[in-house]
């Protein structure tokens, strides 16, 4: 029987889904480009993902969840004007959003915040649900070098270094990284990263400062 790539997306989900419960790491697209993540509750799997990279141990690494109720179990508070931020969601549009004490010193900066975003690609979320709540979502690159959204373009060095990866369809969609912003309350924000959401976008709802 001719495979139609289901099944081999199913394998690879399942191997992938594995990996980061046990507390691995693994390479999954998103809406825009390949990711390098784990279970963002493990420190020693985050230690893992930079190290991979080269990564500083000092530049947090951005997470994703699925939905809203991951949102609240990873959060130590929502804003007032995350219901602002919830017209671009999913979607490729990240937050600064105060995190819970207890997750690893490399999700969060030196003020307790972390960079926090709800994919839409089905392949993101799916794993999120699994080996959530959130999943450390950098992109799947040595430090220095580009992102890509093409499977076959994937660092071999990295690949070899994660225990899973999921290269079947649906591939990420290409373009730029997420937009980052910070909420300053009272519907102002300011852009920290210019991004795959434009910013004519976002100034229809937020007042950028």
């Amino acid at each position: 029987m001719k495979s139609t790539g289901l099944e081999e997306l199913d394998k690879e989900f399942a191997v992938a889904a594995a990996a980061l419960l046990r507390g691995g790491v693994a390479v999954y697209p998103t809406e825009t480009l390949y990711a390098l993540g784990c279970a963002a509750t493990q420190a020693e799997a985050c230690a893992r993902v930079a190290a991979l990279k080269g990564r500083p141990a000092d530049k947090p690494f951005p997470l994703m969840v699925a939905d809203m109720d991951g949102l609240r179990e990873i959060a130590a508070e929502l804003p007032a004007d995350l219901p602002l931020v919830e017209r671009f969601w999913p979607g490729p549009l990240s937050v600064l959003l105060r995190t819970r004490e207890g997750l690893p010193r490399h999700v969060r900066d030196t003020l307790g915040f972390s960079s926090v975003r709800i994919s839409p690609h089905p392949t993101a979320r799916a794993l999120c649900h699994v080996a959530g709540p959130a999943l450390v979502a950098t992109s799947a690159n040595k430090s220095g070098r580009t992102a890509t959204a093409d499977p076959a373009q994937l660092d071999p060095d990295l690949l070899a270094g994660a225990d899973a990866a999921l290269t079947a369809a649906p591939h990420p969609g290409g373009g730029a990284p997420s937009t980052l912003i910070r909420l300053l309350g009272g519907g102002r924000a300011s852009v920290l990263r210019a991004g795959a959401l434009q910013l004519d976008a976002l100034a229809q709802v937020f007042t950028l400062v």
